[in-house]
């Protein structure tokens, strides 16, 4: 069986689906391996490095001769409807927001396993994509912000006076989250954190961090994830949150609501009350912001309440991708641990009443078996628009 390794063709994408290591493992699998030429250079895989672990280079990959296609990014709808029935594909699909694409890999007859909705259980913990992107990107968040305060993180003691540490507040205590919290304490500044569910006080202080209590409801759903608040409740939860920001040097925002848009965590008043200098940085720019105003890829000068000067909105894109190498290295580690499950013996062995494969797989055998997305793809907006698309 042949399995092909994408090249990413995103404007943006820097990571790749495989890496030399992941290559043996599959393999070792019993799979022919080909990877498109160039796929890791950005990464800093060579094809080189490629060959030498068993794989077979090709200048262009060719979908419909294909078993399995590894990839990042959700593919091209052209690309989806090329392969093959019967072929097995494993990436990120994002198929809230990519549905044309999901409904092409159904019409084409793809198993399409989504890297986003592997079961937050102790088993498929080697094959949490979520997770490792975030520990990336949650890392990424202190970095960029550090570059651009005006100031050190740390505390300094010198002869010419002493540096008091910088004041670095985290929203949302997830993977990146806590990653954030982790980064900044180690480069010395003095972390605070809040998130809406009860669990998180003692992951902050297990990180070094100070957790800020709200007299707020606790709201959790399944796999540990956030659920959205009410309006109501989200603009309580802001009014409570604003006197914490204001004496925030460093404001890092990393909550997200899985299939839905980003949370409203802070408005533009509550960063205009921000100090002169001050940095937010919106990790869920990209899924619609945790910060009011942020915009994916931008830095916005956003004037102070007292117009002594300006605080720096980052809205970062590509947060994992910025830092390919070592977040290729885990993703494709992912999607190897993942592809373990699929095949045996060199041929596929889709196993649904295996819990990973039935929570991770998207579309089967012409059917959308992701029910949310399913029923996206039912609602009548969605039909009128494909309608459109075919004339």
């Amino acid at each position: 069986m042949k399995l092909g390794i994408a090249r990413e063709h995103r404007e943006g994408e820097r990571r790749v689906a495989g890496t030399p290591e992941t290559v043996q493992q599959l393999v070792g699998l019993g799979l022919e391996v080909l990877v498109e030429s160039r796929a890791g250079a950005a990464a800093g895989y060579s094809d080189d490095a490629y060959v030498r672990a068993g794989a077979r280079i090709v200048p262009e990959l060719d979908p419909g001769t294909l078993d399995i296609l590894a990839h990042v990014r959700p593919l091209e709808p052209a690309t989806a409807a090329a392969l093959r029935r019967g072929a097995v594909t494993a990436g990120f699909a994002s198929p809230s927001s990519e549905l044309t694409t999901v409904r092409a890999l159904a019409a084409a007859g793809v198993t399409s396993f989504a890297m986003e909705l592997v079961p937050r259980i102790s088993r498929a913990q080697s094959m949490d994509a979520l997770s490792s992107q975030a520990l990336v990107a949650g890392y990424r968040c202190v970095l960029e912000a550090a570059i651009r305060l005006p100031r050190f993180f740390p505390l300094f003691m010198t002869a010419a006076g002493t540096v008091p540490p910088a004041r670095v507040l985290v929203l949302g205590v997830g993977v990146a989250g806590l990653q954030a919290i982790g980064t900044a304490k180690r480069l010395g500044a003095r972390v605070s954190a809040n998130d809406i569910r009860p669990a998180s006080a003692d992951e902050v202080a297990s990180m070094g961090g100070t957790f800020i209590k709200l007299d707020l409801e606790t709201a959790e759903a399944a796999g540990g994830y956030a659920r959205e608040l009410s309006a109501d409740r989200g603009a309580l939860q802001r009014k409570l949150l604003a006197p914490h920001v204001a004496q925030a040097d460093v404001l890092i925002t990393t909550a997200a609501v899985p299939g839905r848009r980003a949370p409203l965590l802070v408005s533009r008043e509550m960063v205009q009350g921000m100090r002169p200098g001050s940095v937010v940085v919106d990790l869920a720019a990209e899924s619609g912001g945790n910060v009011e105003g942020s915009v994916p890829g931008q830095d916005i000068r956003v004037d102070t309440a007292d117009g002594e000067g300006t605080v720096t909105l980052v809205g970062l894109k590509d947060a994992a991708s910025a830092m390919p190498a070592d977040a290729s290295r885990l993703y494709a580690k992912n999607v190897a641990n993942l592809l373990a499950l699929v095949v045996r013996g060199g041929t596929l062995s889709l196993d649904f009443g295996d819990e990973v494969l039935a929570g991770t797989c998207l579309t089967h055998d012409g059917e959308v078996r992701h029910a949310p997305t399913a029923e996206a793809l039912a609602m009548p907006d969605n039909r009128a628009s494909d309608n459109e698309g075919v004339a």
